[in-house]
């Protein structure tokens, strides 16, 4: 079966998907999820191992070579995505089957774990596909079922939310799925590698930098770059907590992954920042992201939408390390890919288990929850800790290789920028804390600790976020050995 892993990961999961629907019992829905889940961490995390050290699995569809045949291609910045999407996925899904009671009608939960294994399966199908209109096809596959699971938020202000995210999503599967077909145009092929060999000699054409164009603003759209970013607050927002923790954690890493692929495996580094010079337009949208919605994030009064606009300024601290074009930069980018998958999926899931007991997640309706609820308000510290870049704690880990990055460019007002930008992470964070454990909760309202569904997944990725702070070992050799791959040093 091994050989077969890379088409069992995607194939397993969209079969699942059609199973948990017709099943029309939540509990047995739930149990096929999370068998699905289980099963793609078990085979991305097998097929992470295998290409370690430095080998590349391809797998033919149906027996046919590319660029006839569609082909699987999975390197270690392939299975490194899938394996984020995979594991939290598994990790969300345990923590879905009682979070998502208190906020999804009884009647559409097989529905909804329908709608999120799909969502799940179209995340790992572009992570592992080596064919570009199979990219586009998974994106949509995700971003449909995503749409679907927003809208089954409690507040009817979710439709609204999934409706414009629809939208805005649209828009950029249309601006990608253009950029494909002037490629195809151009080459005559949809295979990845292929392209990489077939448009160097057709680069000076206008057509590749229209396409290159078409395709930078559309997956600046689907990873919500600064300006572009819309779409994200009111989607995180109203979405059900388990949504929210799983979205947040994987979707728009996956449209960074998209970004990566094209930028430098289809077109090639020199292509995309010497003759396109994506640096001088991404670096200071980035820069702009980080330092103003980080400000943005301090005035909210609603803790999911304080995270929402934060996860726009981590976008930026991701796409800065892209704009670097360096292997360190591009080394911090990919490691911030894992590392704020960890600490945005723990924060989402304790304002979940918060929303569990007193059915808000405004700050002033969390007063004195410290005490009320200590596990889970320790667990959100602990990871607003790592939000913040406390060393020990993940969030550390990618702000010293961002700023490493940015001295070996010569950058130095960039380090200072990141260094100020965590100094307002304490802001917006430490209101949350202030009002949690320096304030008193009103008597007339006895909340319990949230149930152990809820913390054990919480804790995980707390314990997660603590324990790839001290020993980075793992996480920054598999980033670092994926941006050598993708500017090719050492080839």
């Amino acid at each position: 079966m091994s050989e077969h892993l890379p088409v069992l990961l995607v194939a397993i999961p969209f079969i699942a998907a059609p199973l948990a629907a017709l099943l029309n019992r939540p509990t047995l829905s739930w149990g096929v999820a999370l068998a699905a889940a289980l099963w793609a961490l078990y085979a991305s995390a097998d097929l992470l191992a295998q290409v370690q050290g430095g080998q590349v699995l391809v797998y033919e569809m149906g027996g046919w070579a590319a660029p006839i045949g569609i082909e699987y291609r999975i390197d270690a910045v392939s299975a490194f995505v899938a394996f984020i999407v995979a594991g939290i996925g598994a990790v969300t899904t345990v923590y879905a089957r009682q979070s998502v009671v208190r906020e999804v009608e009884e009647d559409r939960l097989p529905l909804f774990y329908a709608a999120w294994i799909l969502c799940m399966t179209g995340l790992l199908g572009i992570s592992v596909t080596g064919d570009v209109f199979n990219v586009f096809v998974f994106l949509e596959i995700s971003s449909l079922s995503a749409y679907a699971l927003i809208a089954m938020g409690q507040d009817r202000r979710a439709l609204v939310s999934a409706y414009q995210y629809l939208i805005m999503g649209s828009v950029g599967a249309t601006f990608i799925v253009i950029g494909i077909g002037l490629m195809y145009a151009m080459t005559g092929t949809l295979n990845m590698a292929d392209l990489a060999e077939r448009l160097p000699p057709v680069m000076d054409q206008r057509t590749i930098p229209v396409a290159f164009a078409f395709l930078a603003v559309g997956f600046s759209l689907k990873l919500a770059l600064f300006p572009l970013h819309l779409w994200l607050p009111n989607a995180y927002t109203f979405a059900p907590s388990a949504v929210t923790a799983f979205i947040a954690s994987t979707a728009t890493k996956v449209a960074v992954y998209m970004m990566l692929r094209f930028f430098f495996t289809v077109f090639g580094a020199a292509f995309a920042f010497d003759q396109m010079q994506v640096d001088l337009v991404f670096l200071p949208l980035a820069l702009v992201a980080i330092f103003s919605m980080s400000l943005v994030a301090i005035f909210q009064s609603n803790v999911k939408r304080m995270l929402a606009f934060s996860s726009v300024a981590q976008i930026g601290y991701i796409i800065l390390g892209v704009s670097m074009a360096s292997v360190t930069g591009l080394t911090a980018a990919i490691l911030h890919l894992f590392n704020h998958a960890l600490m945005k999926g723990a924060l989402f899931m304790a304002l979940g288990a918060v929303f569990y007991r007193i059915g808000s997640v405004h700050v002033e309706a969390m007063r004195g929850l410290g005490r009320k609820m200590p596990w889970t308000m320790a667990a959100f510290v602990l990871a607003g800790f790592s939000l913040i870049g406390v060393p020990l704690t993940v969030g550390f880990i990618s702000k010293w290789y961002l700023i490493t990055g940015a001295l070996e460019r010569g950058w130095w007002p960039v380090a200072v920028l990141v260094l100020i930008t965590s100094l307002i992470a304490v802001v917006y964070i430490w209101k949350v804390v202030e009002v949690a454990y320096f304030e008193e909760f009103p008597d007339d309202h006895p909340v319990a600790e949230a149930p152990l569904g809820l913390l054990l997944p919480l804790w995980f990725l707390v314990v997660a976020n603590l324990y790839f702070g001290t020993n980075a070992s793992f996480t920054t050799r598999i980033a670092g050995r994926a941006a050598e791959l993708l500017l090719g040093v050492g080839q």
